[in-house]
């Protein structure tokens, strides 16, 4: 591709996503009237229209998946793409629960001030919003419900390989669910310009896009995390993942293979197992069932010596996908500083049946989400929280961090007032 043809692609990149973003903010005024019902209704919306859209959607994602294949993609970024009847019911599913979950109250009264006064928050939403995620359509549905609950308007990108899926699912669900409540359509703008030019369009609109949501692969989200604040866009980042499980001197090995089996049920996705370790103790007879399960499961073992880092993401090697790297660990505190050393900081388990070592591996890892007898795969904002999530952030610094929803979609606004009777405090937007 010569110079000026690049220059042409990231131009149509940038008008791309400035025309998305206009979009999207013309609508942001249309959302400050409305009840929490009226948006609740755009998401039970969507469910039907995902049900009476769903051949449409599945013939789009078919034609990603036969273009995937071809170009190479592996095994578990495959499944990521992939839609069926099946998960299609899923998200309709998650969209109905979403509807359910009471709103936020857009005013707490926190305390009264010396001479009469009152402090309260409020809740403000971020105007628009963007997201940038990998090849994966449902995640277009989850992160567009989020929006629509926290009355935010969204501008979203998606990886190629994905990108018929995510213009069914905009124009077939999501688009015609917001106009049947009296939305804008454009309220929830897609990107449908491939590649990476996209990318780097959306987080260089700080006037426009003032926060962007980066997931995906952990270099190439960096990457993106870095242009972004070249730019003044604040970020809230899912770069890395890969769970670790670790095999107590203690362990109920039945059970620990109940939990290995939870964890490898998709191997695609971020919390996966990614790392088990095993108490050195107890290696020689742990280790030979361990690999005997993960063979029966079509799952290579990478034993010591490794010819990798101890924290080698497999979920983003395409063709090796289906592995898990076994290590050793001398007690439950190692583990735990094994995971904090050589991990993301996604999510650590200990199997155990010994409590004291519990307490211990639970007070040393640092990472964002920690268990004990149980899958990492919980760490799931549907799983975990019973909403969906926009990603999981994992940024070792105050802020949202594990699965983000709706209710970290806000920005915070102090208030100071007389004390005198509030109107809406707490209660409905459409009721102020």
């Amino acid at each position: 591709m010569t110079a000026a043809n690049k220059a042409d692609k990231a131009q149509e990149a940038d008008v791309a996503v400035v025309v998305a973003a206009r979009a999207a903010k013309s609508a942001v005024d249309d959302l400050a009237g409305l009840s929490d019902g009226v948006l609740d209704d755009v998401l039970l919306k969507m469910a039907g229209f995902l049900g009476r859209g769903v051949a449409e959607v599945l013939r789009a994602n078919d034609e990603d998946m036969r273009l995937a294949r071809a170009g190479g993609m592996g095994d578990g970024l495959l499944d990521r793409l992939r839609l069926d009847d099946d998960r299609l019911d899923a998200m309709a599913g998650q969209l109905r629960a979403l509807a359910a979950v009471p709103a936020e109250p857009a005013l707490r009264v926190i305390r009264e001030l010396p001479g009469g006064l009152v402090l309260a928050e409020r809740r403000r939403p971020v105007g628009v919003i963007g997201a940038n995620f990998e090849a994966r359509p449902n995640v277009v549905v989850d992160i567009a419900s989020q929006f629509v609950k926290s009355r935010n308007a969204g501008v979203l990108r998606t990886g190629s390989a994905a990108i018929q899926s995510a213009i069914a699912l905009a124009d077939s669900v999501i688009g015609p669910a917001l106009a049947a409540a009296g939305l804008p359509p454009s309220m929830i703008s897609l990107v449908r310009v491939p590649g990476q030019d996209s990318a780097y369009a959306l987080v260089r609109q700080p006037g426009l896009i003032p926060l962007v949501i980066l997931r995906g692969s952990g270099e190439s989200t960096r990457l993106l995390a870095a242009e972004a604040a070249r730019h003044g866009v604040r970020t809230m980042a899912h770069a890395d993942g890969g769970a670790v499980l670790y095999l107590d001197q203690a362990a109920d090995l039945a059970l620990a293979e109940q939990v290995i089996e939870a964890s490898l049920d998709r191997l695609g996705v971020c919390n996966r197992l990614n790392l088990l370790l095993v108490h050195a103790d107890r290696w020689d007879e742990f280790v030979p069932r361990v690999t005997r399960l993960l063979d029966k499961q079509g799952i290579a073992a990478s034993l010591p010596p490794h010819g990798h880092s101890l924290g080698h993401e497999w979920a983003l090697d395409a063709g090796r996908e289906a592995t898990v790297t076994v290590g050793r660990a001398a007690g439950a505190k190692a583990a735990a500083r094994l995971a904090n050393a050589e991990t993301s900081g996604l999510a650590a388990g200990i199997v155990t049946a010994d409590a004291a070592a519990a307490a211990e591996f639970l007070d040393t890892y640092a990472g964002t989400g920690a268990f004990w007898n149980a899958s990492t795969r919980l760490l799931d904002g549907f799983k975990l929280l019973s909403v969906p999530e926009t990603g999981i952030n994992i940024d070792a610094v105050p802020g949202p961090r594990g699965p983000v929803t709706f209710r970290d979609l806000y920005l915070r606004q102090f208030e100071v007032t007389p004390r005198v009777t509030r109107v809406g405090a707490g209660a409905d937007h459409g009721e102020r």
